[in-house]
């Protein structure tokens, strides 16, 4: 059976992706150090608890098990947070994943799903965002991921390890069967906020700036379901394992909706009141992100099934109302 190490597989991401590449036939090997994760969500494959730079326990799982490619989800990714704790954010997904970069090197293994982001776009030139647009990160975190890009393409040009880069938009929503969903602590995506706040978990929603250039004034995101993502990153996966070169793609559904859009919608999917008050915006918060993922239908064979955010927002109430307080 083939084997994949999943960095960070603990993770809302991670654990979905497990999953998805356990159902096609693939045994995933989840390394992660459940500081964000939870070993509740590992259920298809071993779990080694450590860090993405451990360079003995990587050594450990290159040696045991026979890693054909690894798919890393081990980044911080809370755009605020990396405007005030740079530091965290380039010690862990630059300098951490440089670690791990190593440890595949040594060891023979050349494939990476590396998970990117729009944020290396920064404040779009034109709608919807195309991969050939300038990337222009204005925060941290999109600095990283660009960063981890471009170290990504030097290592193909030396040492020929293949990786694709897939830029993705607001990952949302849970596993349609109810076994998995979105549990941080603390928790600042909008949809799973919007959510709690609609189970009375807490108080009124805080949204953030109601100033910006779009219709209503709040900022309008691109939203993909959870399993669509997945989905993507095992299509991609199978691209490297046919021989294929290194791409860069983005994910997304190319449909935008401002945060008073995601709250009218989640209110029609609950039945439940959402209170919310607005306060002044955050810093590094563009006002619209949304992309086109054509390059990735057409060259992937991708097709996203949960894409309009009525269908995201349901699968999440269903996991939240079940599982309340997470796992």
């Amino acid at each position: 059976m083939t084997e994949i190490l999943i960095v960070g597989g603990a993770g809302y991401i991670g654990s979905h992706m497990g999953k998805h590449l356990h159902h096609k036939g693939l045994k995933p090997i989840v390394l992660d150090n459940l500081s964000l994760g939870h070993e509740e969500a590992v259920k298809w494959g071993p779990l080694y608890k450590g860090e993405l730079n451990d360079e003995q326990l990587l050594s450990e799982i290159f040696h045991k098990h026979d890693i054909q490619a690894v798919m890393h989800f081990a980044a911080f990714c809370y755009v605020g947070e990396s405007v005030t704790e740079p530091l965290k954010y380039y010690q862990n997904n630059v300098a951490a994943t440089l670690g791990l970069l190593s440890s595949m090197h040594d060891h023979g293994v050349n494939k990476l799903i590396f998970s990117s982001s729009c944020a290396t776009y920064g404040e779009p030139e034109t709608l919807p965002i195309t991969e050939e647009q300038k990337q222009q990160p204005i925060n941290p975190y999109g600095r990283t991921k660009l960063m981890m890009e471009n170290i990504l393409d030097d290592l193909d040009v030396a040492h020929g390890m293949k990786s694709v880069c897939l830029r993705y938009f607001n990952a949302a929503g849970a596993d349609p069967e109810g076994e998995l969903g979105e549990d941080h602590s603390p928790e600042t995506h909008l949809l799973p906020l919007i959510l709690r706040t609609a189970l009375g978990l807490q108080g009124a929603l805080t949204v953030f700036g109601n100033d910006y250039p779009t219709e209503d004034g709040t900022c309008i995101r691109d939203y993909i379901h959870i399993t669509d993502l997945a989905q993507a990153h095992y299509l991609a996966l199978v691209h490297l394992l046919d021989g294929g070169d290194s791409k860069k793609y983005n994910l997304g559904n190319g449909n935008g909706y401002s945060i008073l859009d995601a709250i009218n919608t989640a209110h029609r999917v609950t039945g439940k009141t959402i209170n919310y008050d607005f306060a002044e915006r955050r810093a590094g918060d563009p006002a619209v992100l949304v992309g086109s993922a054509e390059k990735a239908i057409i060259e992937l064979g991708w097709k996203p099934e949960f894409n309009t955010l009525e269908t995201i927002l349901e699968t999440a109430w269903n996991w939240h109302s079940r599982f309340p307080r997470g796992y």
